[in-house]
């Protein structure tokens, strides 16, 4: 996507994550490493399964395509526009280490982005998910929502449209005010383990629910992410739990039985459940994010 014929790379990048931008700038660093040592990384030392495959790309371009692959595509590139509220996190990071290479511009923190995309395009596209991946009755359940931030607002509010018993965990006591008011139980998540039914993280952190959460969990809890990495949920320790069983239902929903016989069932394997088990949202919200 990033190659092509007769350029060293794209102008300017539309980035959905910093995913583009990340693969960039590690394949720079890594590109000044090899011709500075002529080491290559190692993939295996990496836990994150996403970061493997940028690790193994990287190590490809640099010994069978070109050893300043990255280098001349960062060059040429004049910035990047990103979209969502995860990636931007990235960026600023990157920018207090002095490590961003371009420019950058912040999509997601246009009014017409996160107060549209994040809550109203989460508020359709939840429930949309959810039904298409297991047909629960969401009517009656108790749903847990991880994040009441603009993403979690939305979620919150499909889960009470639909007649669920909504609990909120937050670690922002004004965001957890905000849900307190808006009628909702605000808890932490150890003391809803043994009851809640559906739980849907919408941080844009990781280590949100471990493998030790749902381990406490009851039979057949559904556990979904909609924040935008894939490391909200402990997918790893869950995959690695001694004694686990997979069990793949259809795609993008698996069961995981534990040894004492109670399952989870894991949507769309942590990542977006939105994007995997649904179709994301509506054009109309996104288009609201686009015009920026």
């Amino acid at each position: 996507m990033l190659t092509w014929p007769g350029s060293d790379g794209p102008d300017l990048l539309v980035d959905d994550g910093g995913d583009a931008t990340l693969i960039i700038h590690e394949g720079v660093k890594f590109e000044r490493e090899y011709a500075k040592s002529g080491t290559l990384p190692d993939a295996d030392k990496f836990d994150n399964k996403e970061y493997k495959q940028i690790i193994r790309i990287i190590n490809q371009t640099i010994l069978h395509e070109d050893a300043q692959k990255w280098t001349k595509m960062a060059a040429k590139l004049v910035g990047v526009s990103e979209e969502t509220t995860t990636g931007v996190h990235r960026l600023v990071q990157m920018a207090k280490k002095g490590e961003l290479l371009i420019r950058a511009i912040n999509v997601n923190d246009s009014v017409t982005k996160a107060k549209f995309d994040n809550i109203y395009g989460c508020r359709h596209s939840l429930p949309d998910g959810l039904m298409r991946a297991t047909d629960v009755m969401i009517a009656g359940k108790k749903v847990v929502i991880l994040g009441y931030g603009d993403v979690g607002k939305g979620c919150a509010s499909a889960m009470k449209a639909c007649g669920a018993r909504v609990v909120v965990t937050e670690v922002d006591p004004i965001c957890a005010l905000q849900a307190c008011m808006e009628g909702y139980e605000v808890k932490r998540i150890e003391s809803v383990l043994s009851t809640a039914d559906i739980y849907i993280t919408a941080t844009g952190n990781k280590g949100i629910i471990m493998a030790s959460h749902m381990a406490q969990m009851k039979n057949n809890a559904i556990v979904g992410n909609i924040g935008h990495f894939d490391n909200e949920i402990d997918m790893e320790g869950l995959e690695n739990y001694p004694g686990i069983k997979r069990v793949n239902i259809k795609p993008q929903v698996d069961k995981f039985e534990f040894p004492d016989g109670h399952s989870v069932i894991i949507l769309a394997e942590g990542r977006l459940m939105n994007l995997g088990c649904a179709t994301g949202h509506p054009s109309f919200v996104m288009s609201n994010s686009f015009t920026n």
